[in-house]
């Protein structure tokens, strides 16, 4: 998808889902999909993701919308607040574009997430900062996040080992808010490389989408029936 028209589609959909949507009936040992959008979006973005997501695998799927400019802890701390009201023995599975990838592994490293997820996918997110960082200066607080210097990036990088919690990294080679684009490649785990696809279209590309269906298929195959963690 050209990414202008992927951005108009974007704009469409961002008045929808401003508010948290939890799954409900959510059953032990269901797949849960939680969806973390980027930069001056809403959960609305997700919404032809969720609906493949659903399809594909029959997973239930949550989300909610962070204000824009809130750092990455913050929106983290939000994001332990909304899996809290999710059932303890159920599978969770990260989903998050941009800024939502680096808030789904600071869930995981630094506030326990790793005892609830199983896994995390991330969508075009910096996690090596990015040279576009100066557009976003006027956000003092996340703009500062996103810097190649970054020591909160820094921080995610040097940990991502620590705990195991399986990552997936999905890289447009035209994303042109991502600079370089090796910035958006996590140090473990699968990457896949979408050539041609830039940083908003990797919310609508179907080969992307379905890398997203595909590894929450075979993860949820590969765990039925194994002791599932929880608080």
């Amino acid at each position: 998808m050209n990414e202008t028209i992927a951005t108009l589609r974007e704009v469409v959909l961002m008045p929808r889902d401003i508010g948290w949507v939890v799954p409900k009936m959510v059953g032990p040992h269901d797949d849960v999909v939680v969806l973390v959008h980027g930069f001056f979006a809403s959960a609305g973005v997700f919404r032809p993701m969720k609906e493949r997501v659903i399809g594909a695998t029959g997973a239930k799927v949550g989300s909610f919308t962070h204000a824009p400019g809130a750092r990455i802890e913050q929106i983290a701390q939000s994001l332990a607040t909304f899996i809290k009201q999710i059932r303890g023995d159920c599978r969770i599975h990260l989903v998050g574009h941009s800024i939502g990838g680096l808030v789904a592994r600071w869930y995981v490293q630094e506030l326990g997430g790793h005892r609830r997820v199983a896994q995390t996918i991330s969508l075009g997110s910096p996690f090596g900062g990015t040279e576009r960082a100066h557009r976003f200066r006027f956000l003092v607080g996340v703009g500062a996040d996103l810097c190649r210097t970054s020591q909160l990036l820094s921080r995610l990088r040097s940990r991502a080992h620590e705990h195991d919690v399986p990552h997936t990294s999905i890289v447009g080679g035209a994303d042109a808010m991502v600079v370089p684009a090796d910035s958006a490649v996590f140090p473990r785990g699968d990457v896949h490389v979408l050539p041609g696809r830039g940083h908003n279209s990797l919310l609508f590309d179907p080969v992307s989408i379905a890398h997203v269906t595909e590894r929450v298929r075979c993860l949820s195959h590969r765990l039925s029936g194994a002791a599932v963690r929880f608080v």
